[in-house]
């Protein structure tokens, strides 16, 4: 009798010591009202976990570590990056292994290890209750895989649903309630892959909403227009991107009170001559590969989940392709393992002929696992060298890496800034932007003396983490603890990085705030690039620029106001982006994953030189 009641006990004791740990610990509670069917849906999960098992206790530390992962993991999640975990996290588990070190890899990797040896190891069809559960999950993965709707439909109709503050649906409905209707919703969201007529028709719509568009900012600024175009030819010149890890301004932390300023002197200069222009990412503290795929192919970012994952499957007409079929060299260089983010085959889909990463590199002034700047940057410019002085253009993208959290630096590298902050990222970070600001202007001097017509491109990925939920913006009072109480602006200042475009010895370029998917553009009209693309169809609309996240979006007008954009009734401006979005996404699919329908037709150029073919990768 006893071990009947077992599922009971370890249910109650282990729902009431993870509900403390997560409101205690990680300041994310499940809503009161929510606990008693919460708790009664994991009591069932239990006796069915139970029935299968052979030993009492193997059971338990099963469960224990199943209901730890439930409830403390979408915890910890909340607290480091504003929403819990999501289906697609699954798929980006093989790369949270990756960049993980030391213990925090160890308590990671056990886990899940463990579960998976003792599931298998315990499992047991000795009983006529074994074959009633196995009946259970069987009917319910049925359900949850083919027929969605049977349990999403009744359960928004109760609880609603808001597709932009996961946090919410997570504290409403309890761990195993949320887990089960997101796992659902992602079968019931598949991507839709176009047929010739639908995706054909979006593209008609996008071109004409980019075409009736007056000159923006960006295209002022580099004094480009249709007829201007006309009578332009393509100039090929270097371009030269750097991607900057984690890259932000900390002077916005105004509570932290930093001594000395953590920005080198230098590169305030140059963004303060570029207007103090920024990026607008599509991604806060991490998942820095969608931050990528905007800035080398040009199209939003609008779902919670890792585009080179699973949602670039073709080979892509991106800015690495367009210049590579104008006689580029294209070198993508990143000194982290080649595979994270898949890296390796979105690379080469998007057209880059040459990937240097860790391994390619001396490791010779290593920040713990991150390879300093300023090495990354040395032996970079050493390995281009040949082309730059054989005249050959070349496409020299760079991901930065020293700059992730937890921000360590080496002896060479001690500590300069102060702060009053009681949030110890902050400091930390602090420090680390110093290095990376510092060690970027002597990268730019360099390029600028040595290559002085390039383009270059600097620009922050993301936001950096800085404490469990958002502690040290809340502080300096930047963003709320819980995104659901940002205001419009505090979601502009939740994605703006720095961005700088230095045009050659035309000196930086001014354009404001910018969404990271129209930079490409930017880029090719400075190379006076007249052809079509595929970033033709992501120009912005009139008198709006459009910056869509997972749930929602933000226009910002022209006015400079911001117009938060979640859930309908809309307002005019953001019906007009709404469905611009929903054009952008069905030719995106269209583009990176379907038949390419929408593609457009362009003739590379002749090498003029054999011998200058491009080197594979």
């Amino acid at each position: 009798m006893l071990l009947k009641l077992l599922p009971l006990l370890s249910t109650t004791l282990f729902y009431a010591l993870y509900y403390l740990i997560s409101t205690f610990q990680f300041d994310v509670q499940i809503l009161p009202a929510s606990v008693p069917y919460d708790y009664l849906l994991q009591l069932l999960a239990a006796y069915v976990l139970y029935a299968l098992s052979r030993r009492a206790w193997i059971f338990l530390v099963i469960h224990a570590l199943l209901m730890g992962l439930l409830y403390i993991g979408n915890a910890v999640k909340i607290s480091f990056f504003g929403g819990p975990i999501m289906p697609d996290d699954v798929f980006a588990l093989q790369s949270l292994l990756l960049i993980l070190d030391g213990w925090q890899f160890f308590a990671a990797a056990i886990p899940l290890a463990a579960i998976a040896s003792l599931l298998l190891f315990n499992f047991s069809m000795r009983h006529w209750s074994a074959y009633l559960a196995s009946l259970f999950i069987i009917l319910l993965g049925i359900t949850v895989v083919y027929k969605p709707t049977t349990l999403l439909e009744p359960m928004d109709g109760y609880f609603g649903n808001s597709v932009w503050d996961q946090r919410s649906n997570y504290v409403w409905r309890g761990a195993t309630l949320y887990t089960l209707l997101e796992s659902a919703r992602y079968f019931g969201a598949a991507e839709i892959i176009p047929d010739a007529d639908t995706a054909q028709e979006a593209a008609a719509k996008l071109l004409a909403a980019s075409r009736a568009d007056s000159l923006s900012d960006a295209t002022m600024a580099v004094a480009f227009n249709e007829e201007e175009a006309a009578a332009k030819t393509f100039t090929p010149r270097n371009i030269h991107i750097v991607l900057l890890e984690s890259f932000w301004d900390p002077n916005t932390l105004k509570k932290a009170k930093f001594k000395p300023n953590p920005l080198s002197p230098e590169f305030r200069e140059l963004w303060k001559n570029a207007g103090y222009s920024h990026a607008l990412t599509p991604v806060f503290g991490g998942f820095t590969a969608n931050s990528e795929f905007e800035m080398l192919c040009g199209f939003p970012v609008v779902k919670d989940a890792v585009k080179f994952e699973r949602q670039l499957l073709n080979d892509a007409p991106c800015l690495p392709h367009i210049l590579a079929d104008k006689n580029y060299r294209t070198i993508a260089s990143h000194p982290n393992v080649p595979v994270f983010w898949n890296r390796v085959n979105a690379y080469k889909r998007m057209g880059f002929q040459t990937y240097w990463s860790l391994e390619d590199f001396v490791q010779d002034d290593m920040n713990q696992e991150f390879m300093s700047d300023s090495t990354l940057y040395r032996q970079v410019l050493e390995k281009i060298s040949g082309s730059l002085d054989a005249g050959q253009p070349v496409l020299d993208y760079i991901v930065t890496y020293f700059g992730h959290w937890n921000y360590p630096l080496n002896e060479s590298r001690p500590n300069k800034i102060s702060s009053s902050s009681e949030v110890e990222e902050v400091s930390a970070y602090a420090n680390t932007v110093y290095y990376k600001s510092k060690e970027l202007m002597v990268f730019i001097n360099e390029l600028c003396k040595r290559d002085p017509e390039s383009i270059i491109v600097v620009f922050g990925d993301h936001l950096p983490f800085l404490g469990e939920n958002f502690a040290g913006y809340v502080e300096s009072g930047v963003l709320s603890a819980n995104r659901s109480d940002f205001t419009p602006t505090m979601f502009k200042d939740y994605v703006s990085t720095p961005m700088v475009i230095i045009d050659g010895k035309r000196g930086p370029v001014k354009f404001g705030s910018l969404p990271l998917y129209q930079a490409p553009k930017l880029l090719l009209d400075l190379l006076n690039y007249n052809e079509p693309s595929i970033m033709d169809f992501s120009a912005q609309l009139p008198n709006m620029r459009v910056r869509p996240l997972p749930g929602l979006h933000f226009n910002i007008l022209a006015d400079g106001a911001v117009e938060l954009c979640t859930e309908p009734p809309y307002s005019e401006a953001c019906q007009l982006s709404s469905r611009w979005l929903e054009d952008i996404s069905m030719v995106s699919n269209d583009l990176f994953m379907g038949r390419q329908f929408t593609r457009p037709k362009y003739t590379p150029e002749k090498p003029q030189d054999p011998m200058q073919k491009a080197i594979a990768i």
